[in-house]
């Protein structure tokens, strides 16, 4: 019998994956990952007594192990409580903030010290609170705080450490003069500056962002000390911190002060930026680890580990940002485990779900026999190490620049100051229309028909290949909406230009294959799921069940399903269409689907950016470029300063995308809900909810006008909402004396080069796309001649083609594309198993395609690394581009292209 090794992890179904994602969750490849918050993860355990805390240690070793080498590699804290009455969270923030290793990372914990300090002076004076007050609690902080050294520590020790003595002159100028500068006065600033940082706004302290402590506790009064509103807080728990442990509110107390002290940790974690110029913002190369050991049921320490737990959920989901890893390693209880709603899963989807932003916990539980045997070995982290601490580089750059100011003069300086700030509206003029003069003539159904037609003729091709060649030859499933049956529903939907490119990328696969008896033919079976996707589940579900009813007859004709195609809109229930084919192995290449939270099946790849690249890329654009038009009149644009975010809540894609903004923008937001279905999901509070165009453009309006200068709406609702939001607003008409600003994702882009918006000439129309149009001179010799071929491809139809450049097309024809090199590669002798064409897809496929070069992922089951991501000025001599990211042709790359591109 194999030994089980102490610092190996349990060899359960999805090890493998597990053990292999985590050490990049930790120290991800990308510094950019670390921006995005991996969710709670629980790993229950089996067993009872002691064996039951043999296992806990084991997986537990087998977590810490690779981040240690007889030091910390990161930062990291081992939680076990051995009481109900121990805070963890004070415990994590001790450990995490001690051994830290060297020049690495600039993590500091002045919120969390404070906190810390403050509730453990409450803490030993349980009972009646009349005493202390705020004057006790401010000088009991700031003494620990001066006893940790720097500015307040100096100081202090000039003051003595005995008060001097009150009798004579000496006495008087020391008490009322010395202690004053040393003591008094720098005790009165610190507290100030606390204060409005942490409560309320105040010229120390103008960022509305950092005062969580107020909001935490409701504070409404303007001039509220944070002293007053700490003494308040233990006003109301010292009594309860009396009560004896049993009593329901002394569990109260406890948790309150354990989540204030959890908010206050994880708002410092939060604080450090990664990447950038500063030596400062580029040392965070690793993400803090909490690992929680959870004691056997009923012993105590049980209460304060869940606990714990219940404040991370609560003060995670208030903060947001990145965050530590926190891992619970054993048995939770079933109260606890309702409240926190956990997503069961395996391990190997646990390990996928590392790399993406939390939305609800996640849950797994481990089984029995893997613990009898060895294990695997978890690999080693080796983030990047740094000689010089990041104020020894900041030092050296600051006398560098020092010294070539001086050296440059006058005339340097003005050199280096640079001429005045360049106002040229980014993508052209003040008004921004569609590039055609009028709205394009549609005829929805006969250019759906065209499109199967031309696919049933293809299919029939391929069905020659193999009857009469006996040829290999399969067949690909592509998922769409429901027949477009008017303009709207054409125009809003992108399901034609979709199926255009995977037409013609199975008509270049067939003309191949005629001389190339390597390649396999494919046939493409088109199934329709419903207006928006509303059946996808029950369609995968039916597809299932026919892969696996041909499976067991064992047949391998040309009707055997090797691939899926398509699921273009990311909505709950295509997600559920992805669980759904998970469960039969069914290879997925998704088209234009960008949300996150799509990245839940380990056979699902995504072909297009995620929203969290489009959203940091278009948050840093709408800041830093001039896209917000003057006000009264003058010439040139400015970057926005304020956005109104419209999202629709129950929306998967559009409340990911208007999150994911909101994170990255630097600048004030205001989110609105707007649904004309009047169905709402879970949105932050305060956001209002709207269901009709003309409320919301009255709402919008309103919404500019308080915001003073420089506003923008960012959008990310559908197109078909946005339409009806321009009428409206258009009607409106008494916000547009400077012209509005709009900033959207690629949803927009099925509508906005037909022409729908070209009598708005108020409108600045800016969104995303994916690929490049070929008016710009960085398109590559491959989407100009996908372009062209394109071009031909629908001739006889009007010039004016209303998706000529969009890139829903290219999109289609380069996932087609993907999926079919997979499926050749795959191929062994006359067979193709779908179990093969996984295992290619997950060793990556690359070729110059239409939208750009493709390669494989930086990690499995996400889109093409560094895929190209446009953004486009929709102006009156076509498509303008303000900006582009990713690898548009080989050799290209992101982290060359600019602040714009950066990863951060």
């Amino acid at each position: 019998m194999t030994t089980p090794a102490p610092n190996r992890f349990p060899d359960d179904t999805g090890a493998d994956i597990f053990v292999r994602e985590y050490p990049t969750a930790v120290v991800p490849d990308a510094p950019g990952y670390l921006t995005i918050g991996p969710p709670l993860l629980i790993l229950h355990v089996p067993g009872h007594g002691e064996e039951y805390e043999i296992r806990v240690r084991r997986v537990l070793n087998a977590l810490v192990d690779p981040l240690s080498d007889g030091g910390k590699l990161v930062p990291y804290a081992i939680l076990q409580a051995g009481s109900d009455e121990d805070l963890l969270a004070g415990e994590a923030g001790k450990q995490l903030a001690f051994g830290i290793p060297g020049n690495m990372t600039p993590d500091r914990f002045p919120d969390f010290e404070l906190l810390r300090d403050t509730v453990a002076y409450v803490r030993e004076r349980p009972g009646d609170w009349t005493a202390p007050a705020a004057k006790e609690l401010r000088d009991h902080a700031y003494r620990r705080r001066a006893e940790r050294g720097g500015l307040p520590g100096l100081l202090w020790s000039l003051g003595g450490r005995e008060a001097p003595p009150a009798t004579g002159l000496r006495g008087w100028l020391l008490r009322t003069w010395w202690l004053s500068l040393t003591r008094t006065l720098p005790r009165w600033l610190w507290a100030r500056r606390k204060t409005a940082r942490l409560v309320r706004p105040g010229r120390l302290s103008p960022n509305r962002r950092s005062r969580w402590l107020g909001a935490e506790l409701n504070v409404r009064r303007s001039g509220e000390d944070l002293f007053g509103v700490m003494d308040a807080v233990a006003a109301r728990q010292a009594p309860r911190l009396a009560l004896p442990a049993d009593h329901p509110r002394h569990a109260e107390a406890l948790q309150a002060v354990d989540r204030l002290l959890l908010r206050a940790l994880l708002e410092d974690l939060g604080r450090p930026s990664v990447g950038r110029f500063l030596p400062k913002r580029r040392r965070r190369r690793a993400r803090p680890v909490i690992l929680l050991e959870m004691p056997r049921d009923a012993t105590d320490g049980a209460q304060a580990a869940e606990r714990f737990l219940r404040s991370f959920r609560q003060a995670g989901a208030a903060v947001g940002g990145p965050g530590p890893l926190v891992v619970a390693v054993g048995r939770i209880s079933g109260t606890l485990r309702a409240e926190l709603d956990p997503e069961e899963c395996n391990l190997s989807q646990a390990g996928l779900l590392l790399h993406e932003d939390a939305h609800r916990p996640v849950w797994v539980g481990l089984r029995e026999e893997p613990f009898s045997r060895a294990g695997l070995p978890v690999r080693r982290v080796s983030p990047r190490r740094f000689r010089l601490s990041w104020r020894t580089q900041t030092s050296a750059l600051a006398g560098g620049t020092a010294l070539a100011v001086s050296l440059l003069g006058i005339g340097g300086a003005e050199l280096l100051s640079g001429p005045e700030r360049d106002t040229g509206c980014a993508g052209g003029g003040a008004a921004a229309v569609a590039q055609l003069a009028e709205p394009v003539p549609v005829e929805p159904k006969k250019w759906y028909d065209e499109m199967l037609e031309a696919i049933d003729r293809q299919n029939a091709r391929a069905v020659r290949f193999a009857e009469e060649e006996g040829r290999t030859v399969r067949t690909v499933v592509h998922f769409g909406s429901d027949k477009p049956t008017d303009r709207t529903d054409t125009l809003f939907d992108g399901t034609i230009p979709e199926l255009r490119g995977i037409a013609m990328w199975q008509d270049r696969v067939l003309r191949e294959a005629d001389a190339d008896e390597s390649l396999v033919p494919l046939i493409v079976d088109v199934r329709t799921t419903g207006k928006g996707f509303k059946d996808a589940a029950a369609e995968a579900r039916e597809l299932v069940e026919e892969v696996r009813e041909a499976d067991r007859r064992g047949t391998r004709s040309h009707e055997t399903v090797v691939g899926v195609l398509g699921f273009a809109q990311s909505k709950e229930t295509t997600r559920d269409a992805l669980d759904i084919l998970e469960s039969a192995d069914i290879p997925v290449v998704g088209t234009t689907a960008t949300a996150d939270e799509m990245l839940v099946s380990q056979t699902y790849w995504p072909f297009t950016p995620l929203n969290s690249d489009e959203a940091r890329m278009a948050a840093r654009f709408a800041t830093t470029s001039n896209i917000v038009a003057r006000p009264g009149g003058a010439d040139g644009c400015v970057p926005a300063r304020h956005a109104v975010v419209v999202q629709n809540s129950d929306d998967l894609y559009s409340a990911s995308l208007a999150g994911k903004f909101t994170k990255w923008f630097p600048g004030e937001e205001q989110l609105v809900n707007f649904s004309q279905e009047g169905e709402f999901g879970t949105a932050p509070p305060g956001s209002p909810n709207v269901t009709t165009a003309a409320q919301l453009a009255d709402t919008v309006c309103e919404m500019l006008g308080a915001a003073g200068g420089d506003p923008i709406v960012y959008w990310s609702a559908r197109a078909r909402d946005f339409t009806a939001f321009v009428n409206a607003f258009d009607k409106q008409g008494t916000c547009v004396k400077d012209g509005l600003t709009v900033l959207g994702g690629n949803e927009l882009t099925n509508v906005a080069l037909t022409g729908e918006y070209a009598d708005k000439a108020w409108l600045r129309l800016y969104h995303s796309a994916h690929r490049l149009p070929t008016t710009d001179e960085r398109a590559s010799w491959r989407t100009q001649r996908f372009a062209q071929e394109y071009d031909a491809f629908v001739s006889g139809r009007p010039k004016a083609d209303p998706w000529r450049h969009d890139g829903h097309s290219a999109v289609s024809y380069d996932a087609f594309h993907m999926l079919s090199r997979a499926v050749d590669g795959a191929r062994s002798g006359r067979d193709v198993h779908r179990s093969a064409v996984l295992a290619v897809l997950r060793g990556g496929v690359s070729f110059e395609g239409a939208t750009g070069y493709v390669h494989r992922p930086l990690s499995p089951n996400r889109p093409p690394a560094d895929k190209t991501l446009v953004l486009l000025r929709q102006t009156d001599g076509g498509p303008e581009v303000v900006g582009v990211c990713g690898a548009y042709e080989k050799d290209v790359r992101s982290r060359d292209q600019g602040p714009l591109c950066a990863a951060d």
